[in-house]
């Protein structure tokens, strides 16, 4: 017997500003509860003392998602010089206190430099990465340390903001994929002859959007069901970078049956489908030319 479905089916992608405190998953479900979807997910999910960029898929958006986690990312961060946490932030128990040395800008610049490029990041005890079949922070809740190989990592650009009460810099910081901001404040504190801990984390951008973009859960909340419908974007926005095919409407349903068709076009590699403005997923451009269906999407023309 099929799995009744709880909600109503709504396609497409929420910006959240995600307020401080909350996990990304109760985020994500205080919004669906808004929506009265029946399907969402969350891309990149933020700890609970990080605010910022939260995208939500809602849908058939849900498919992209796994697109969007590879996409760079772009943090401001406050780090505090001299104190180390378990956890990498503050919220978690202090474990090493040091004397922050008097630093002039110059060399908090030439550290941020050192930074800058692609570098070598452990990635740290509290994390969602596995080890042996068990989550690094389960393990680290148990008291336990584990080896953990080095990631390479981009850090597009780090820019020094400020410096904050003497002990603390204000940073703004580009990465890519993978990047953790408190393995980077931690070995920011270690270059700088002390050691660091996250105090504050906001992400500003993850991939094309930004947040200016982005809605509070209180704006939403605000709005009623026509807005609601309006502040979401359409599934299709994060893959504009790939081109784009229009399938004439007698071989739409071929596809959409997953067969190949023949078609005339220059493109090569990976493509967004079209039919009469209706997106019908993402195919391959073979070098018989043809085109191979790979991720199907099923909406409507009302479909954000």
């Amino acid at each position: 017997m099929a799995k009744r479905k709880s909600g109503r089916d709504v396609h497409g992608i929420l910006l959240l500003d995600k307020r401080l405190g909350v996990s990304s998953n109760k985020a994500l479900q205080e919004v669906r509860r808004l929506f009265n979807a029946n399907k969402a997910g969350h891309t990149g999910s933020l700890d609970p003392l990080a605010t910022g960029l939260l995208p939500l898929c809602f849908g058939e958006a849900t498919k992209v998602s796994a697109l969007m986690l590879d996409d760079d990312k772009r943090y401001q961060v406050v780090v505090r010089l001299g104190v180390m946490t378990d956890t990498g932030d503050a919220e978690g128990q202090v474990v090493k206190q040091l004397p922050v040395p008097e630093l002039t800008e110059q060399q908090i610049q030439d550290c941020l430099r050192h930074f800058t490029g692609e570098i070598e990041q452990v990635p740290p005890m509290y994390s969602a990465l596995k080890h042996q079949g068990k989550k690094l922070y389960e393990l680290a809740r148990e008291g336990k340390v584990v080896d953990r190989k080095t990631r390479r990592i981009t850090i597009f650009s780090l820019r020094l903001l400020g410096v904050v009460a003497g002990d603390c810099l204000s940073l703004d910081v580009q990465c890519s994929k993978g990047t953790y901001i408190r393995s980077l404040a931690e070995d920011i504190g270690h270059y700088l002859g002390c050691c660091a801990t996250v105090k504050a984390l906001r992400r500003t951008a993850s991939g094309r959007f930004g947040i200016d973009q982005a809605l509070t859960l209180e704006q939403l909340t605000a709005m009623d069901e026509t807005a609601l419908q309006h502040s979401l974007i359409a599934v299709d926005k994060p893959l504009e970078s790939m081109p784009a095919v229009q399938v004439p409407s007698d071989q739409a349903e071929r596809i959409r049956q997953g067969q190949q068709i023949a078609i005339d076009v220059p493109a090569r590699g990976m493509v967004r489908m079209y039919c009469d403005q209706v997106f019908l997923g993402l195919g391959e451009m073979l070098l018989n030319g043809k085109i191979a269906p790979k991720k199907l999407f099923h909406l409507s023309s009302e479909s954000a």
